[in-house]
C-alpha cells in the first residue's frame, strides 16, 4: 500500500513574527483538478481499506438493529398535539398531529420529499390556534433553508419555498396569516450566501418582496437572530448573536405600534440572556449576567429594564424550563448529567424535585395554556428516548410515550469519574462498559470542549454496540463546554484553548493507568470542534493511542476564518491578524504541529461534500502532511481520508448514519484489537 503523492509546495509566510509553513495550500482549492485528482485517489485508498475491515458489513446491520425509532416531546396547540415521530427502519422522523379524539396524521415526511433521504426537516412549529405549521426545509446537507407553511387540517402547502439561508427561524402571530421570519438578504454573491440575514414580518402567501423589515439593517453580517412572540401577539422579543460569541444583544417590540421601535433589553454587553413573555404577562429572562452559572429575573414587558430576581443562581447550571398555571419546572445540569427542580411561579420558593430514572439529559416541556402538567423527554447512555408525563399536583409520573421498536439490549454498567487534569482541574468522565467488565479492554474516548456545549449522557446505537463487543466506551466532559457554566466555556477558549487538550490526555492517560485499557488499545475520536480536539491530541500526543477517528474537523487554526463559517467563530478560537491571538492558534493548530519521521497512530479523516460550516480542505492538507511525516506502515497504521456526498455537517438519514458509524467503528476495533464478528 503507498498513499497517493501530494506535492509540497514552498510556502512559508512570516506572520506577526511567526514562520509559518503551509506545503498543501494548494488542497484548499475544491474546484481544481489537481485536488480532484488527488481526493479520487485517496477515496480509492480509504475504499480499499475500510472494504477489508473485519465485521464492518455485520456492524453495519446490528447497527440498524440497535437504532430504535424516535419519540419527540409534544408541542400542545388547542386540543391539538405535534410531535416527531420515526419508527425503527424509516430514515427520519415523520411530524405528526393528534387530534383532541386519538386520531393522528402525518403531516410532514422527509423521506418523501426526495429519492435519496437527502431532504432534511430543520425546524417546524404549528401556529398559536393549532390550525398552520411553518417549517424549514434543507437538502443535500447544506443547511440552507427554505419556509413552507402547510394547512394542518387538509395538508395543503399554503406557501413555499421561501429562501431563508442559513440561521433561518420564525415565530407565528395570533391569526395564522402572519410570522415573523429570519431570512437572509436577496441576491447575494456566492461568498456571502451564509450571512446577512434580518428580521421581516411576513404575511403567509405573500411575496418577499412585500414583507415589512422589523429589524436587522447597520448590523455585522455574521449576525445570528431569532425570534419570540407573546401568546396574544402584542410582544416580540428579537436575540441577536454576533456568530458564536458568547454574548447577545436582546430588544423587546411593541407590535400595536405602527412602527414598533425596538426597546433595549440589553445590548454591548459581555452577558447572555433568552428572554420570552408568558402568558402571564411578565417578561422572563433567563441570564449568565453576574451570574455564571445563570439564574431567572423577571419583568414587566412595559418596563423591561426593571428587572428583579426569581430564581437565584445555584451551584448547578440552568439549561432550561418551562411554565404551568402556578409551577415553574427547571432542568439544571450538575457534573453534566440533568436534575429537575420545581418552583413556585410567581415567588421562585423550592417546591422540590422530580426524580429521573438515572444519570442523564432531559428536555422539558408544558402546554401554553398553562395547566398542571410537565412533559419530561429522557435519556441516558443506556436508555432510548422516552417521554414520561408528570402530574404536578399529585407528584405522579407515568410514561407518555417510549420510543417506537426499542431493543432488547445487553446489560451494561454506566458511571461517572473524576480526573485530574495537570493544573489540578477536576474533570467529569462517563465510562460505559459491560456489566461484567474486568481487565484492559479496547477502549474508545470521545470528547468536544467548546462552545459552551454540555457532553451529557445520551443513548447511542454505536455505543451499544462497541460495548457488547467487549469495548469501553468513555466521554469526557472537558473545559469550553457548558457543564460548570460560562467559567468552565471560558476556560477553555481563546488563551484558554490548551485547558481544553490537557484536560483530554489527562482522560486518556487515566484511563490507561487505571488500568481500563492500554495505549495499544485505546482510540480516540471527535467531530467538528471535536475534530481539533483530536488532531491537536493527535499531534501533540502522538504515543497516546493507536487509532483516530477525526471527522469534520477544524485543523488549519492559521488560516480557517477564511473558510465556510469560520469567520464566526473567531470569538471562541482567536483571530490570525491580531499578532497575541495568531500565538494562541499556532501553538497547537493540529496542521502546524506535524514533525517528519514521528509514528503516528493509525487515523480516519471523515469529510462531507455539503459540509458548509467547516471545509474539507482541513481534513485533506493534515491528512496529506501525515501521510508524508509518518514512519507508521500504511498495511498497520494507515492514513486514510473518507469523502461522502450529498450529506454535510448535521443532520443525515439513519441509513448514512449508520454507515458513517459502521466505518468509524470498525477502523476503530480493527487497531485497538476489538473482535467484530459474527457473534455479535
Amino acid at each position: 500500500m503507498r498513499y497517493p503523492q501530494a506535492e509540497r509546495a514552498d510556502i512559508v509566510e512570516e506572520i506577526h513574527g511567526h514562520r509559518i509553513a503551509d506545503p498543501y495550500r494548494w488542497l484548499e482549492d475544491n474546484d481544481s483538478a489537481r485536488t480532484r485528482d488527488w481526493s479520487k485517489a485517496q477515496d480509492e485508498f480509504s475504499s480499499m481499506s475500510l472494504d477489508a475491515l473485519p465485521g464492518r458489513d455485520h456492524l453495519r446491520r446490528r447497527l440498524r438493529e440497535l437504532t430504535p425509532g424516535l419519540i419527540g416531546t409534544p408541542d400542545w396547540r388547542v386540543g391539538r398535539c405535534f410531535f416527531h415521530r420515526r419508527q425503527p427502519g424509516e430514515e427520519h422522523a415523520k411530524y405528526v398531529v393528534r387530534e383532541a379524539d386519538g386520531t393522528e396524521r402525518v403531516l410532514i415526511d422527509p423521506t418523501a420529499l426526495s429519492d435519496d433521504d437527502t431532504v432534511t426537516l430543520d425546524l417546524v412549529g404549528p401556529s398559536k390556534e393549532g390550525d398552520r405549521i411553518a417549517y424549514l426545509l434543507s437538502e443535500a446537507g447544506d443547511e440552507m433553508q427554505s419556509l413552507w407553511v402547510m394547512s394542518v387540517d387538509t395538508g395543503e402547502v399554503l406557501e413555499g419555498p421561501v429562501d431563508c439561508g442559513r440561521g433561518g427561524h420564525f415565530a407565528w402571530l395570533p391569526g395564522g396569516e402572519e410570522l415573523l421570519v429570519v431570512r437572509r438578504l436577496p441576491d447575494l454573491a456566492p461568498e456571502e450566501a451564509q450571512f446577512h440575514r434580518r428580521v421581516w414580518r411576513h404575511r403567509v402567501g405573500s411575496s418577499p418582496a412585500k414583507d415589512e423589515l422589523l429589524f436587522g439593517d447597520g448590523r455585522d453580517r455574521t449576525t445570528y437572530y431569532s425570534v419570540g412572540t407573546s401568546e396574544d401577539g402584542r410582544w416580540a422579543v428579537v436575540s441577536c448573536s454576533l456568530g458564536t460569541a458568547p454574548r447577545n444583544d436582546l430588544y423587546l417590540f411593541d407590535l400595536t405600534q405602527d412602527e414598533p421601535a425596538p426597546a433595549i433589553i440589553q445590548e454591548g454587553e459581555d452577558v447572555l440572556t433568552s428572554a420570552f413573555v408568558d402568558r402571564d404577562g411578565r417578561l422572563y429572562l433567563v441570564t449568565n449576567r453576574d451570574a455564571p452559572k445563570t439564574k431567572v429575573m423577571v419583568a414587566r414587558p412595559e418596563a423591561p429594564g426593571q428587572v428583579t430576581e426569581l430564581i437565584p443562581e445555584s451551584d448547578a447550571v440552568l439549561s432550561t424550563f418551562a411554565l404551568t398555571e402556578d409551577s415553574l419546572v427547571a432542568a439544571y445540569g450538575r457534573h453534566a448529567a440533568n436534575e429537575l427542580l420545581v418552583f413556585d411561579k410567581a415567588s421562585g420558593a423550592p417546591r422540590g424535585e422530580i426524580p429521573l430514572p438515572g444519570l442523564g439529559l432531559v428536555e422539558v416541556v408544558s402546554r401554553p395554556e398553562g395547566g398542571d402538567q410537565v412533559w419530561i423527554g429522557y435519556t441516558d447512555f443506556v436508555t432510548p428516548g422516552t417521554i414520561f408525563e408528570h402530574h404536578l399536583p399529585t407528584g405522579e409520573t407515568t410514561v407518555w410515550a417510549t420510543a417506537p421498536g426499542t431493543p432488547e439490549l445487553p446489560e451494561l454498567r454506566s458511571e461517572r469519574v473524576f480526573v485530574t487534569s495537570p493544573d489540578g482541574t477536576r474533570v467529569p468522565m462517563f465510562i460505559v462498559g459491560p456489566a461484567d467488565r474486568s481487565g484492559p479492554a479496547p477502549t474508545t474516548l470521545g470528547g468536544y470542549g467548546g462552545f459552551r456545549v454540555s457532553m451529557s449522557p445520551g443513548f447511542s446505537p454505536a455505543v451499544v454496540a462497541w460495548v457488547e463487543a467487549g469495548g469501553v466506551f468513555a466521554q469526557a466532559c472537558l473545559r469550553g463546554g457548558g457543564e460548570y457554566g460560562e467559567e468552565w466555556h471560558r476556560a477553555g477558549m481563546r488563551a484558554n484553548k490548551q485547558n481544553v487538550f490537557d484536560d483530554f490526555i489527562a482522560c486518556a492517560d487515566w484511563l490507561v493507568s487505571e488500568g481500563i485499557t492500554t495505549r495499544e488499545q485505546l482510540s480516540i475520536s471527535g467531530g467538528s470542534n471535536g475534530g481539533l480536539l483530536v488532531g491537536a491530541a493527535l499531534t501533540q500526543r502522538p504515543d497516546l493511542c493507536a487509532a483516530v477517528v477525526c471527522s469534520a474537523p477544524l485543523l488549519d487554526m492559521v488560516r480557517y476564518e477564511q473558510f465556510g463559517l469560520g469567520i464566526t467563530w473567531n470569538d471562541e478560537y482567536g483571530r490570525a491578524d491580531d499578532a497575541e491571538e495568531l500565538g494562541w492558534l499556532v501553538s497547537y493548530s493540529p496542521y502546524h504541529r506535524v514533525v517528519e519521521d514521528t509514528a503516528y497512530p493509525a487515523v480516519l479523516f471523515t469529510t462531507f461534500a455539503s459540509d458548509t460550516r467547516v471545509d474539507p480542505l482541513h481534513a485533506r492538507k493534515l491528512a496529506a502532511a501525515l501521510q508524508y511525516a509518518t514512519t507508521s506502515d500504511p498495511e498497520t497504521k494507515p492514513v486514510l481520508l473518507r469523502f461522502e456526498h450529498k450529506v454535510g455537517h448535521g443532520q443525515r438519514s439513519i441509513g448514512r448514519a449508520a454507515d458513517l458509524a459502521a466505518d468509524s467503528l470498525a477502523f476503530r476495533a480493527k487497531y485497538t484489537g476489538l473482535a467484530l464478528g459474527e457473534e455479535l
